[in-house]
């Protein structure tokens, strides 16, 4: 169960998945103690119904071999040694199923509840804790103190009425067993026990549904975050916004030197006029096709129109093939067959100029 805390007004943002998984580390989690105990209770009863037969015949075969023996048993260290194995071996035969089921199904709700979870945090010495005062003022003034003490009188009310019902009922059944041998009355004695723990079994279990739901939502309220405490989360897990933004700009200006070390390799610069500049490559022996090896736009673009104006690279305008360029193919990314027919002729045009040893600047 959650601790209280004195600025849960203050808490207004969700809990972040980091805070969630350090809360259930530390084991704290939601979880009801109710549910434990009226499923416990409710199925340890459905088992003793089913395994009533089993465990009678059991106690009765027992009990009859004790007293048929019982005037002829020889008080030695080795009888009551057998009568004593034997009397272990019958408390196993009745308890060992009842205990390894119950054990079972303790764990299966725990786990229903939490998941699969081993936390040695939470039952670690807390010597604050240990303070009375602060213990008093706690259960004094505490709003989660004031919910447990009305559940615990809500859940003895439903169960002493659901109890005096069903035991109101057994009462008026009872005068009938005036005539009734000893078998009829024991048997209707645990018919009517086993009815009423059902009863009072089912009781729990809507207490219980109720008490979850509650743990639940006390659960969530219990780790919610101050927005200061989010950012710092945030800050903490993504890192430093001003980091990240100088780590950011760093990594574009290596970009941006890299795609123009790039221009002087490619084979034609692709313009707009003036607005945007691409710069295509093309090798046979190594490429399927062309390759956009920079791209920009504005200064971006002019940068690399000099850059190609100092390495003797053609520069071509064509704006309908810029455009297509710049808004389909990233940087580093073959061109795309719909464009193919349109670089060909930029290329071919290119290639005869260099046969002809053209001036490098054309107009298209």
């Amino acid at each position: 169960m959650a601790e209280e805390r004195p600025d849960a007004e203050e808490r207004t943002e969700p809990a972040t998945a980091k805070k969630r998984e350090d809360s259930r580390r530390k084991g704290k989690v939601a979880r009801s103690v109710e549910m434990n105990m009226a499923l416990l209770l409710l199925f340890g009863l459905m088992i003793l119904s089913v395994m009533s037969d089993m465990i009678g015949t059991q106690v009765s075969a027992v009990s009859r071999e004790i007293f048929s023996h019982a005037g002829a048993i020889e008080i030695s260290r080795s009888s009551i040694q057998a009568a004593a194995a034997r009397g272990l071996t019958l408390f196993a035969v009745v308890v060992a199923p009842v205990a390894i089921g119950l054990t079972m199904l303790g764990m299966l709700i725990n786990f229903l509840q939490v998941g699969f979870l081993i936390s040695f945090e939470s039952i670690q010495v807390n010597w604050g804790k240990l303070n009375p005062l602060s213990g008093i003022r706690n259960i004094l003034g505490s709003r989660r103190s004031a919910v447990e003490l009305a559940k615990a009188a809500a859940k003895i009310t439903v169960v002493a009425l659901v109890a005096y019902s069903s035991l109101e009922s057994l009462l008026n059944d009872s005068v009938t067993l005036v005539d009734a041998d000893i078998r009829s009355i024991v048997g209707f004695m645990e018919k009517g026990a086993l009815s009423v723990g059902l009863k009072t079994a089912m009781a729990m279990v809507v207490i219980a549904v109720l008490d979850f739901a509650f743990q639940r939502y006390e659960h969530e309220r219990d780790i919610r975050m101050t927005k200061q405490e989010a950012k710092e989360e945030l800050k903490m897990y993504e890192g430093d916004p001003l980091i990240k933004g100088r780590i950011k700009t760093v990594q574009r200006q290596i970009a941006y030197k890299r795609m123009m070390a790039d221009v002087p390799k490619s084979d034609v610069v692709v313009t707009n006029p003036t607005h945007l500049a691409l710069a295509l490559k093309y090798d046979a022996t190594k490429m399927s096709a062309p390759r956009l090896v920079a791209k920009g736009a504005d200064l971006i673009a002019q940068r690399i129109r000099e850059i190609a104006q100092q390495h003797h690279i053609p520069i071509v305008e064509d704006k309908p093939l810029a455009q297509a360029l710049y808004k389909n193919v990233e940087l580093g990314e073959e061109i795309p067959e719909k464009l193919f027919h349109a670089v060909a002729q930029v290329l071919a045009y290119i290639y005869r100029m260099r046969d002809r040893a053209f001036n490098p600047i054309l107009g298209k």
